[in-house]
């Protein structure tokens, strides 16, 4: 399965990027009902090789997570792989690319859900609605 978003924000790249190079900040762009927290000690240096443990909460059911950062290419990519998690397969890449007087920021997120087209429906409808309020905090965040 297959998630695209996108979204602009008015505010430089290496404003944007700065934001999103603070793990930290991955709460802020979580729902809440995932009772998502971070794990690993804080700051994290990120770039090529990081890994971030979290814990999540979907429908109840306690998930431990770990993503690994496969690509750091600052101010314009980057790009997290499940390492252990939910899902058979999970790679996010965030693209970030200067337009106008702002930032497009864009989300592509290969995944694979075990027990496959039973469960895919449940799961791809969970994962559009984490990445809808997500592009919604980040438009709260970056508006001026």
């Amino acid at each position: 399965m297959r998630l695209d978003s996108d979204v602009w924000l008015p505010c430089p790249i290496d404003e944007v990027f700065a934001f999103f190079s603070d793990a930290a900040n991955l709460e802020a762009l979580t729902p809440a009902w995932l009772h998502f927290r971070i794990r690993t000690p804080k700051p994290i240096a990120m770039g090529a090789g990081t890994l971030i443990d979290y814990s999540i909460r979907v429908h109840g059911l306690p998930i431990s997570w770990q993503s690994e950062i496969s690509v750091w290419e600052p101010p314009h990519r980057f790009v997290d792989v499940q390492r252990r998690g939910p899902y058979r397969r999970w790679q996010h890449t965030h693209g970030f690319s200067a337009v106008g007087a702002g930032t497009r920021v864009t989300d592509a997120v290969d995944f694979e859900v075990p027990f496959g087209f039973i469960a895919g429906a449940f799961v791809k409808r969970d994962v559009e609605k984490i990445f809808a309020f997500r592009r919604e905090a980040l438009l709260q965040r970056f508006h001026k």
